[in-house]
């Protein structure tokens, strides 16, 4: 194969990052360059990819062979996106024309992750937790930052890989003590919301709730972690809580190619996923605690893994002919 240009883009509430990428010589995938932009400063996507153009990035997006867009938010008719965070919605449909190549997607930003636990970004993955990688196992993927994201990563033979999207962020969190009871409904008068799930414990909001309820102070995420000891109470739950949604997660994908952590809360506080609590709530089932010694916890910690991964996906399509 030729070589190729790739756009990849991630989506983000706060900031857009753009990359640029070449694949041929086999199954080489390099990255040119990258462009971060402040979302909010555009009014629009067609905005967006014009103070793009407008910028140092040397790829102009209509003059890549292929371009696969990552946005925070369910991908409806693989065309039409409205991010939960952002006040524009995204359309190839509508927006692509003059502004993007004709062979462009539009993915979920965790489809994104999934993905790029098979670039370079996920092979170079730290690892947190032993096992033992089943090659043709699904691979899960999930992730903390503003919310809770979750994928799979299937393999399929002869084809590489497929991912598929999850909205189980959504789905209610597992409170499974009196303590935790408490906590639940101190999370719900505070914050006037009644369906505490995933999305709202296991993120940077759900630090700042918890951190308020066991001790008293209001502060923001970034507050929090700044005061992580190995004695916090407050990083002894957090730790639990993460472990209890991985191992949750890892029993509803039987993730027997190993579990993959993304997202800004893990990346810039690792203690969670190294805390003794973490291993231990992973580890606690009854029933199926054996087959979870036995699945790898990964933690991608590259902050340009959704370009890594959506890069990835297109250089798939364009082998694919």
């Amino acid at each position: 194969m030729l070589v190729k240009t790739i756009l990849a883009a991630d989506i983000g509430g706060t900031n857009s990052r753009f990359a640029h990428f070449t694949t041929g010589n086999g199954s080489s995938l390099e990255m040119v360059e990258t462009k971060w932009l402040p979302t909010t400063e555009a009014e629009s996507f067609v905005q967006l990819l014009e103070q793009l153009r407008d910028s140092s990035f040397t790829l102009s997006p209509d003059k890549a062979d292929i371009a696969v867009i990552a946005a925070a938010g369910p991908v409806e008719h693989n065309s039409y996106c409205a991010p939960p965070y952002i006040s524009w919605d995204i359309d190839l449909g509508r927006d692509r024309s003059g502004k993007l190549p004709d062979n462009s997607y539009l993915i979920n930003d965790f489809v994104a992750q999934a993905y790029a636990c098979r670039s370079p970004v996920g092979l170079s993955a730290r690892a947190i937790l032993p096992g033992k990688i089943v090659e043709d196992g699904v691979i899960g993927v999930l992730g903390a930052g503003t919310a809770l994201g979750k994928a799979m990563l299937v393999p399929v033979p002869g084809q590489g890989y497929l991912a598929l999207p999850s909205e189980g962020g959504h789905a209610a969190f597992p409170f499974v003590s009196s303590e935790e009871f408490s906590f639940r409904k101190f999370y719900q008068e505070k914050s006037g919301r009644q369906h505490i799930t995933g999305n709202l414990v296991v993120s940077g909001r759900g630090l700042h709730y918890l951190h308020w309820f066991l001790s008293g102070e209001e502060l923001e995420p970034r507050e929090v972690t700044a005061r992580f000891t190995p004695e916090s109470e407050t990083l002894a739950w957090a730790a639990r809580f993460y472990g209890r949604a991985c191992r949750d997660f890892a029993l509803e994908v039987l993730a027997l190619g190993g579990l993959y952590i993304a997202g800004g809360v893990a990346a810039g506080n690792p203690e969670i996923l190294t805390h003794e609590n973490f291993q231990k709530e992973f580890l606690n089932s009854p029933t199926m605690g054996h087959l979870l010694a036995e699945i790898p916890v990964f933690l991608i910690d590259n902050q340009d893994s959704g370009l890594w991964g959506a890069a990835f996906h297109g250089q798939q399509i364009l082998q694919k002919g």
